[in-house]
């Protein structure tokens, strides 16, 4: 019975066609995705304006994007599981609407601490699109066609990305903070409109067969990876007691999630999946490449305005490149996936990753600005192509049951090797300095800090691909 149903899935799979509603359908993802991206960036933009708006401290404003921030990491997974057991075309219809009211909550907002808990009520909207929109594509998509439109998900999170602080300028120069949220509101209803008119129904699951959810392990979940965010976000690149403090409650409680889950009957994770070591290598180069990527985002903007001497301006739009590269490259990197298939195209993104981090440590300071591109415009493009491979690799596989905690293990560790990179690698950046402040130091302290930060990012990206290579020997090795 059980080779029969995945046979008959097999064939829809690659027998179903491409039509006007798979299309639309595929437009309310991406208009998901674009939306969850574009929340994440539009808000820093801000925050000035909203410490004098609210006449509040910097410290106090930066909780607009952190509350965001730890809402989408703390629940992301759980919101995947929650999909795979109630529906997930209901689910997704559900966050977006929540995403839309909070976004004009966030716009009406009298006060910051209201401000503060709508942006977390975003956050939460957010998290339920970037878990689902990539599971959605497995049930949409035959298998043959599923790396074009990881790509074109993985352009659209750029665009989002990349337009964020310039349109977020726009609307706040000409009519004012609220605008940037409250522009979310007619997006949000178009996205929920077309994945209500277009996606799949969810499938009716008897309530005999449907599984527990397991309220324990989203809890302890849920509050580990809050603790590990706090530490690696608060105190503005100072590791002090309380950042130990939050460390190591994140490690107890992950310890306590583990013991948890071996013995629930209805686990959040199934943590056999770990045995995978495609799943487990992928989710780790994962996290490695989106630390080194936002290393990119953490070290630029200093090297270019104290070892360049370039003025804001021209730093903006020199930092616009490499989102707009991954733009361009998202497509094509998803067909390449298609017809080389995902191994071959995840080394190859993992390998220009390497060398455009290797090349910016090897970089004299003599090259100017064509000289800190053109290897920026290497590791973008390389990490458009890594996403779009890796996640073909680990969503075409997974089974119907487990793609949305599949997805959310996916996103979440992306997100945990942005944050690792913004604490981590702008603490590596600021040793290697050797300047007692970042702004202070001299343009040859801050160019030795790059060169030695990008060397760390070379041997990260080194792991991800040693890490992946064994993988590939180990699938080898058991067929």
């Amino acid at each position: 019975m059980n080779i029969s149903i995945q046979h008959h899935e097999e064939l829809l799979d690659t027998q179903a066609p491409t039509t006007p509603s798979m299309r639309w359908a595929l437009a309310g993802l991406a208009l998901s995705m674009l939306l969850s991206s574009l929340g994440t960036s539009i808000a820093n933009v801000a925050l000035p304006t909203l410490a004098r708006a609210f006449d509040a401290k910097f410290q106090a404003a930066q909780w607009v994007v952190l509350a965001y921030l730890l809402t989408t990491t703390a629940s992301i997974v759980s919101i995947g599981r929650l999909g795979d057991r109630v529906g997930r075309r209901r689910l997704l219809r559900a966050g977006l609407l929540v995403f839309t009211a909070a976004s004009v909550a966030s716009g009406l907002a009298p006060t910051l601490a209201l401000l503060i808990a709508a942006r977390a009520a975003q956050g939460l909207g957010a998290a339920v699109m970037m878990a689902l929109t990539i599971a959605f594509v497995s049930d949409l998509i035959p298998k043959a066609s599923t790396g074009s439109a990881m790509g074109m998900l993985g352009t659209t999170s750029a665009i989002g990305t990349a337009l964020g602080p310039s349109l977020g300028g726009v609307l706040i120069d000409h009519y004012g903070w609220r605008a940037i949220f409250l522009i979310n509101a007619p997006l949000g209803l178009l996205a929920a409109l077309l994945a209500h008119r277009y996606l799949p129904a969810d499938r009716p699951t008897p309530s005999a067969k449907r599984a527990g959810f397991d309220h324990v392990g989203t809890l302890l979940l849920a509050l580990a990876l809050t603790a590990y965010a706090l530490a690696m976000t608060l105190g503005r690149g100072h590791f002090g007691p309380l950042n130990l403090g939050l460390l190591s409650a994140a490690g107890l409680g992950v310890s306590l999630f583990v013991l948890v889950e071996a013995r629930a009957p209805s686990p959040l994770i199934r943590l056999a999946m770990f045995r995978d070591p495609a799943l487990s290598a992928s989710l780790a180069a994962n996290l490695l490449v989106s630390t080194v990527l936002m290393a990119t985002l953490v070290v630029g903007p200093f090297y270019l305005s104290r070892a360049l001497a370039l003025d804001a301006g021209v730093v903006g739009l020199v930092m616009s490149v490499g989102p707009i590269v991954a733009a361009l490259v998202g497509v094509p990197a998803g067909r390449f996936v298609d017809r080389f298939g995902t191994q071959r195209v995840t080394l190859l993104g993992l390998s220009a990753i390497a060398a455009g981090s290797v090349t910016l440590f090897a970089l004299p300071e003599t090259l100017g600005i064509p000289g800190y591109v053109a290897p920026i415009v290497v590791i973008t493009a390389g990490y458009a192509v890594f996403q779009a491979a890796n996640n073909t690799a680990v969503m075409r596989d997974a089974s119907a049951s487990q793609r949305g905690v599949i997805s959310g293990m996916l996103n979440l560790s992306r997100n945990l090797g942005l944050i690792t990179g913004a604490c981590v690698m702008g603490a590596v950046f600021a040793i290697a300095s050797g300047a007692n402040g970042i702004t202070t130091a001299p343009p040859q302290a801050v160019a030795a800090g790059m060169r030695f930060t990008f060397a760390v990012a070379a041997a990260l990206i080194a792991a991800a691909v040693v890490s992946f290579m064994i993988a590939i020997q180990r699938g080898h090795d058991t067929e």
